[in-house]
């Protein structure tokens, strides 16, 4: 699956004449064939650009080309980083916690000695994430074919996170649609509801499960009269949030440091800047 997540990135990511090779990624010792890839992409531009142009004044085709291959790089380290068993739990910067008041409760539940059901309940939740994520790829290559070079010149004179901006301004809401049935998978194969349950039933004691009942976080609504936590939106909105995260941070270094620009139109593109 994992190779298809990654050709299917490459193949949908760049249009007008920027094509990648049919070779897939591979999860360790990639960095090789990931360069030949991204060294395709940058002689297909240059093909299609001509040969006049100058550090000062770049083509609009050469600027989308190094975008796109740019948010290539990004999305395929997101994938490849948070779409394995760990990815979203092991990273403090967008491991998923418990929703809301539920954190409340998680305390008071690791107070009474239930810290284990608290754990599997929240591991529960970033595992589903994890097996979301490589799902997604194609919607991401789409997004990214989608820009054009209108975009492209302004993303570049934009902040270190433009093209990240870009991308969950113009492709979230339907990403959303798109990730959301398959977190809802996820977080049933993975047994989400069953420990969400098992975490919210009061077997700690009778005092647990009113506690959880006040602060919203049964079943049915709460006492307050709020809505029930729907665990498939949240998990999909920290989904979303963990790789647009993690695609800013490659953004961001291919902007400020020399060094990520591993290709010769990344450094075309961003070096000028």
């Amino acid at each position: 699956m994992r190779s298809n997540v990654r050709s299917g990135l490459f193949v949908l990511v760049l249009a007008g004449g920027v094509m990648f090779g049919g070779a897939a990624v591979a999860a360790s010792g990639s960095s090789g064939q990931f360069k030949d890839l991204l060294n395709k992409a940058k002689q297909a531009a240059q093909s299609r650009a001509g040969n006049n142009a100058t550090a000062s004044q770049l083509p609009s085709s050469d600027i989308a080309a190094g975008l796109k291959e740019a948010l290539a790089k990004g999305t395929t380290h997101a994938i490849n980083t948070l779409g394995r068993n760990g990815g979203f739990w092991n990273n403090p910067k967008v491991r998923i916690p418990l929703p809301g008041k539920l954190e409340q409760a998680g305390k008071l539940a690791r107070q009474l000695g239930q810290g284990a059901k608290v754990d599997a309940f929240e591991l529960s939740l970033n595992r589903a994430a994890e097996k979301a994520v490589p799902q997604v790829a194609d919607i991401f290559g789409d997004a990214i074919r989608k820009m054009t070079l209108g975009d492209a010149r302004g993303i570049l004179s934009g902040g270190d996170h433009a093209a990240t901006d870009f991308f969950r301004r113009v492709a979230g809401d339907a990403l959303a649609a798109r990730i959301r049935p398959i977190v809802a998978q996820a977080t049933d194969s993975v047994g989400v509801t069953q420990k969400y349950k098992a975490f919210t039933s009061g077997s700690a004691g009778g005092g647990l499960g009113d506690v959880l009942g006040s602060l919203g976080a049964l079943g049915g609504e709460s006492k307050s009269g709020h809505s029930p936590l729907d665990l498939d939106d949240y998990v999909t909105q920290k989904t979303m949030d963990g790789l647009f995260t993690t695609i800013a941070e490659q953004e961001q270094s291919i902007r400020q440091n020399p060094a990520a620009r591993t290709t010769d139109l990344l450094k075309k593109v961003f070096g000028g800047r």
